[in-house]
């Protein structure tokens, strides 16, 4: 089942446009990383409404909702009259594919991410945030992203797909430096690919080519081993797809779980009234800060479709091959939907599901991981640190817009609690999965 293969590219290149409007260039200022808020909510306000020509901004709730669930809605972005040209070897992944041939796909993968498979991993996420945890005990103090939400998430995935730990530095450079890419159509500078993106890209290839060739010899008991054997109505997937989706579980995976557990860290720190409900049931209260969090400050600020079809979105006239770019973020913030949109209140009653995840048939197939993984660090960072707070001045934010999080996010401490493992609270990952 081959869905592309590693060296395709396109040769379109996006036309020229207008200068950006005043709203999405206050959004996509780099000093406004920090609040973006005020710049979405004009822009949920203003929409559905073009920009420039290509594309279509939409932001309310109900709409990107159902935008998300829509047939006539194409996830494959490259077919976009403004898909930039990519450079380096390419990869083809699921989530840019469309129906059959997408829950094909899908339904091969999805084994690996069921409830019972995501659930045994808790032990081991306890243990490595526990032993994470623990290194802020000599110094009295811990940067939670390079400590904390960074080597979490991407030890898990990596001892998940069988990745030797002396090779994870390489690859979470490589994230990095990919992340950059997942932006959208909102001007040239934050669109146009670079050298290092596809050096990186080109890294990422190779390495899992030889990593899967050695698997497919030697199987052991991982995630790519798995996704080489897994086979279902006989249908299995090729060498192109398993690679195309370990790219995918470290470049887009894994990252978003980083942002989310240092907004998650951010928002508590910063309220404090709230932190002292965590600390009191960490167990019990850990995974409504999580979907309160996912809701409050996204992880992903963004999605985008592409119109199969003439039509309209609102007063917005649509052409087949416009972007419809779903700003998740300002969704989630939708007066009409959650009251007091702006307030961080993990009490608050679900009158509709956030969107951070998607929804439809691209609702996020690591949702329950990424929800675990949270809830267990947040529980720990409750439970085993004394007396956590901001650093004056050290918060520095991701240079990303749609991907957003702390690049750094220093906090001093006053002691760390001797880490004791306990057994799995979460039998199951926390929080409706709407769409799963």
């Amino acid at each position: 089942m081959r869905n592309g293969t590693a060296g395709e590219s396109a040769e379109r290149v996006p036309p020229d446009r207008p200068a950006l409007p005043e709203e999405i260039a206050e959004l996509t200022d780099p000093g406004h990383r920090e609040d973006p808020y005020p710049y979405l909510d004009r822009l949920r306000e203003r929409s559905p409404y073009k920009p420039f020509d290509g594309l279509i901004v939409v932001g309310r709730h109900a709409q990107v909702s159902a935008l998300l669930r829509d047939p006539a809605m194409s996830s494959a972005r490259d077919r976009a009259a403004l898909a930039p040209t990519p450079q380096g070897p390419r990869t083809l992944n699921f989530i840019h594919l469309d129906p059959p041939e997408h829950t094909r796909y899908r339904r091969l993968v999805a084994g690996a991410f069921a409830r019972r498979q995501i659930a045994g991993l808790e032990p081991r996420i306890r243990e490595i945030t526990t032993e994470l945890l623990g290194a802020g005990a000599e110094t009295g103090a811990l940067d939670v992203v390079e400590g904390l939400a960074y080597p979490l998430p991407l030890q898990v995935i990596c001892e998940l797909l069988g990745v030797p730990l002396e090779d994870r530095q390489q690859l979470q450079d490589w994230t990095w430096t990919l992340s950059a890419e997942l932006e959208p159509p909102l001007g040239a500078a934050l669109q146009r690919p670079t050298t290092q993106a596809a050096r990186a890209r080109a890294g990422f290839v190779v390495y899992f080519r030889k990593l899967i060739e050695e698997r497919r010899s030697h199987p052991r008991e991982d995630l790519i081993s798995h996704l080489l054997q897994v086979e279902e109505h006989g249908e299995r997937l090729d060498d192109h797809d398993v690679l195309a989706t370990c790219v995918l579980l470290l470049n887009a995976g894994y990252e978003t779980t980083v942002n989310l557990i240092g907004n998650a860290v951010l928002a508590l720190l910063r309220h404090p009234e709230q932190f002292a409900r965590l600390r009191a049931a960490p167990g019990q209260v850990a995974p409504a800060v999580v979907e309160e969090v996912l809701r409050y400050d996204a992880p992903v600020q963004m999605t985008s479709r592409v119109a199969r079809e003439a039509g309209a979105i609102g007063g917005a006239e649509m052409r087949a091959g416009d972007t419809v770019l779903l700003l998740l973020g300002a969704a989630n913030r939708d007066p009409e939907v959650y009251p007091d949109p702006g307030t961080f209140d993990i009490d608050r009653s679900p009158a509709a599901p956030h969107l951070t995840f998607a929804a439809g048939p691209h609702f996020c197939l690591g949702a329950g991981l990424a929800r675990l993984e949270a809830a267990v660090a947040l529980e720990l960072f409750a439970t085993l640190l004394v007396g956590p707070r901001l650093r004056p001045d050290g918060l520095v934010y991701r240079p990303n817009l749609n991907l957003r999080g702390p690049a750094r996010l220093p906090i001093d401490l006053d002691a760390v609690r001797p880490g004791r493992i306990p057994g799995a609270r979460y039998a199951a990952p926390q929080g409706r999965s709407h769409d799963a």
